[in-house]
């Protein structure tokens, strides 16, 4: 579908299958491939003018050399000091924690995994009267319990399907102002109008982008 959409705008596609990849490189574990197919990435690319690279959905550590070489922005399912790692892990770190928010951010995309300066963040309460019933049942359960339900656990599900929500509008968004002028990069900190990272706040944006097209 997403091949399909691409074409349909009529923008250049190009594919590198990971898993194909290692494979046709002797198998074993991703990490002992992620320099060279990377190499592989930046050499399919190197004719096309980056100005902005965007991980979303990008399920690999990208390698330290092509974080170095181009502007990269990563989507994260959590707020700026919240968990990091896969959307999975996140959301069994909120519940054990007993959280009372969750949000998703971006991110400059750095050596440092899920690390990089915020640029943009938005943010969602996970209390409530949709949730308060959820996390009743779920303190009938251990974590081990929980975690045995799998990601079909109703409050893992419920905080899931707030966060994949608001995903695709805080990248629009960002990308928008990012396009705009309105945000920038700058290597180690994101200004939005010259003010610090914490203007990066676009919870106004998304809701009003989610009310827009929910509707």
């Amino acid at each position: 579908l997403f091949f399909k959409l691409v074409d349909d705008y009529g923008l250049r596609l190009i594919t590198l299958s990971s898993q194909r990849y290692r494979r046709e490189h002797g198998g074993g574990p991703v990490s002992s491939h992620r320099g060279h197919f990377h190499q592989e990435v930046m050499r399919l690319i190197s004719d096309i003018e980056q100005d902005l690279c965007v991980a979303a959905g990008y399920m690999l550590i990208t390698s330290p050399e092509m974080c170095r070489r181009y502007p990269m922005i990563n989507l994260h399912p959590a707020l700026p000091d919240g968990p990091a790692g896969t959307w999975q892990h996140v959301i069994w770190r909120l519940i054990e924690e007993k959280a009372g928010e969750s949000g998703v951010m971006v991110h400059e995309a750095t050596e440092v995994v899920d690390a990089g300066p915020v640029v943009t963040y938005c943010s969602f309460p996970i209390r409530g009267a949709t949730f308060d019933p959820l996390w009743r049942d779920a303190a009938r359960c251990t974590m081990d319990e929980l975690r045995a339900q799998g990601e079909d656990q109703p409050l893992f599900r419920a905080i899931r399907r707030e966060g994949l929500r608001r995903e695709g509008p805080l990248l629009i968004e960002t990308l928008r102002a990012l396009a705009q002028g309105r945000l920038r990069l700058s290597g180690d900190s994101a200004d939005r109008a010259g003010a610090p990272v914490a203007r990066g706040f676009l919870n106004d944006e998304v809701e009003r982008f989610l009310r827009a097209n929910e509707a």
